[in-house]
């Protein structure tokens, strides 16, 4: 009797269940459950997120100032055509998807969770290129052998209303299974798509694009290893022995400001009232005295204590104080950027793998336009340009792309790209009507 291969939706309920189990746990601390073991009755848990107010600041410093721009592989005058009209047609993809805003997003979940995702397909009801970010606690990956790089195959599971399954995939679910979001699974590999609901196959057929249209990116990664880490993970012990060490301090100040009341010699207490205006008769050789938690500078010890788990964890987070507005020396110039150094390395390491999930982005993107417009884009150079960390002196930085054009090292679209400047091919050609407006006017007068 031969046993049945197990399908791709029961292959996901056993796999990778340590990495769910871990976005679980990244997640719940990001929302504030950084206390571990059950609540005792009389417990005091502060929590101060600073998990959470760490994680967006550095998305803030990687997120700033962030574009692409496509370039020209030669200096011909077709290959300078493909590349505005590719540049033209990833802004537009870029505004209909709001992908300022999506890709922000994104980078917290990555964050948080240690993965990010984006979805590429073609939308066949508004004809235009839709670009998604799944939840990467719904996708699964194969890759060839040792190589992380290669991945063969991709699949996408999530949960859906009856209606939204009627309604998207065209699967009516029987009248017992209504009650409840069906499981939805989807498998690509370059060839071949398949969807499966509630572990049922309803469709196999040719993959409609050619390519797995699934970019997944590590937030950081880790040697040999296809999935990222999180940047919780160094900071979690810092931040519960913070929240730990605070709450023990506000329960000093508090019982502080209302003292406890400490009898010495006393065997019995039933005329002890307690009471405002009460009067206690003490026997002989007996003491009455209030308690002072604060004598002898042992809250200082306290302070000093959670200044040191303070500092221990803006070094693990690499997100020294002065990301925080702190700048009590008024350092600029090389001084804060040497201050701002670790944060600055960090974003760094994480611009190094956007960079390459950007770009194979853009290149689905534009592969997909091409396959249902017929419009034809490559050759091309797609590149991500980063905003500066740091604030810069922007006339210095005028000054240094004004030499490189004149030197011939930079091209003038190059030149306003690297300033920030949304569309340089429309801003050069305003400025060339502009030119021969005042060139006119100069012949007439």
């Amino acid at each position: 009797m031969s046993v049945a291969e197990p399908t791709i939706p029961r292959i996901l309920q056993r796999m990778d269940a340590d990495r769910l189990r871990r976005y679980a746990d990244h997640l719940a601390f990001y929302r504030g459950d950084q206390w571990p073991g059950p609540r005792r009755s009389r417990d005091r848990r502060l929590v101060f997120n600073y998990a959470k107010a760490l994680v967006e600041k550095t998305t803030s410093y990687l997120m700033s100032g962030v574009g692409f721009a496509v370039d020209p592989v030669d200096a011909s005058p077709g290959a300078q055509d493909r590349a505005r009209r590719a540049e033209a047609a990833l802004a537009q993809v870029y505004d209909d998807n709001q992908l300022a805003q999506l890709d922000f997003d994104t980078e917290i979940d990555a964050a948080v969770l240690g993965d990010g995702a984006f979805k590429v397909t073609w939308d066949a009801v508004e004809r235009r290129v839709r670009v998604s970010a799944p939840d990467v606690q719904g996708l699964f990956a194969w890759w060839t052998g040792d190589d992380v790089g290669r991945v063969w195959r991709v699949a996408s599971r999530y949960a859906l209303e009856p209606e939204e399954v009627e309604l998207l995939h065209g699967v009516r679910l029987p009248r017992g299974r209504r009650a409840a979001p069906a499981e939805v699974v989807e498998v690509w590999t370059d060839a071949a798509f398949e969807l499966w609901i509630e572990g049922a196959p309803v469709q196999r057929k040719a993959n409609p694009y050619g390519f797995i249209p699934f970019v997944i990116y590590p937030n950081l990664r880790e040697p040999k290893r296809f999935w990222g880490e999180s940047d919780l993970a160094p900071i979690k012990e810092s931040v519960r022995e913070l929240n730990r060490a605070l709450s023990q301090l506000s329960m000093i100040l508090e019982l502080s400001g209302n003292p406890i009341a400490v009898l010495e010699n006393v065997t019995e207490s039933q005329d002890i009232a307690v009471q405002p205006g009460a009067v206690w008769e003490l026997p002989e050789r007996a003491r009455a005295y209030l308690l002072d938690l604060l004598q002898g500078g042992g809250v200082k010890l306290h302070v000093d204590y959670v200044d040191l788990i303070y500092r221990t964890l803006h070094d693990l987070a690499e997100a020294p104080r002065t990301a925080f507005g702190e700048n009590r020396q008024a350092l600029s110039g090389v001084a804060l950027h040497v201050e701002l150094d670790p944060l600055l390395k960090k974003v760094q390491r994480k611009r190094l793998i956007r960079s390459v999930a950007y770009q194979r982005r853009n290149a689905m993107i534009l592969r997909i336009l091409e396959q249902r417009t017929g419009e034809r884009f490559a050759p091309y150079r797609s590149r991500v340009v980063w905003g500066p960390l740091l604030p810069e002196d922007r006339s210095r930085l005028v000054a240094d792309e004004r030499t490189l054009v004149e030197a011939g090292i930079h091209s003038r679209r190059r030149a306003a790209a690297e300033l920030g400047v949304a569309d340089p091919d429309e801003e050069f050609r305003r400025w060339l009507e502009e030119r021969e407006r005042l060139l006119r006017s100069a012949a007439g007068a």
